[in-house]
């Protein structure tokens, strides 16, 4: 008799956030899950509940990786307006061409409809805004939020690549940034 499959949670959770790249979260069943892994979908039911706290549970995951990501990029970029615009463009390089970047948002839909993964939106902005706040302190026109207002030109630079991704997102969201960076470079006039 053949022994049941195992897996652990954690690469349970990657197969299910990548049906929901592939497929959107309404693509991710617990039906879709087993094939994808293997195993029967009563043993995914009994172990997820529901496809609520499945998605929370993938999704959650995938913000530890982003924080991991964030806390290795913080690590080796400069206090620097260059080392801001290097975690920035290091924080690009996962969304892939346009129809995959498309594909995201579908999932930031979730992550917006559920309080826990909103907060640990929140708390991410605080983090990367903490730190590019360090990064632009000593640009003559710097100000308290600097960091947020940069964290916000980043993710409209995205959205603006999107529409006409011509470039490598990297280099669009670069060009992007340096443009920013001077704005406060300037010495402020009397």
């Amino acid at each position: 008799m053949p022994r049941p499959k195992t897996m652990p949670d954690e690469e349970v959770l990657v197969a299910a956030f990548a049906l929901m790249r592939a497929e959107g979260p309404d693509g991710l069943t617990f039906a879709a899950l087993a094939a994808s892994t293997g195993l029967s979908g009563a043993t995914l039911v009994q172990r997820f509940e529901n496809k609520t706290k499945l998605i929370q549970r993938a999704l959650n995951q995938a913000w530890d990786g982003l924080d991991r990501q964030t806390a290795e990029l913080v690590a080796t970029v400069p206090r620097t307006p260059e080392g801001a615009i290097a975690l920035l463009v290091g924080l690009s390089g996962d969304y892939g061409a346009i129809e995959s970047y498309a594909d995201d948002l579908r999932i930031l839909r979730e992550d917006l409809r559920d309080p826990l993964l909103r907060a640990r939106g929140a708390t991410w902005r605080d983090v990367l805004s903490g730190v590019l706040d360090e990064c632009l302190s000593g640009l003559p026109a710097a100000a308290p939020g600097l960091g947020l207002l940069m964290a916000s030109q980043w993710q409209g630079s995205l959205l603006w690549w999107s529409f006409d991704p011509e470039v490598p997102v990297a280099e669009f969201v670069e060009q992007s940034l340096r443009r920013f960076v001077e704005a406060f470079a300037r010495q402020p006039t009397a």
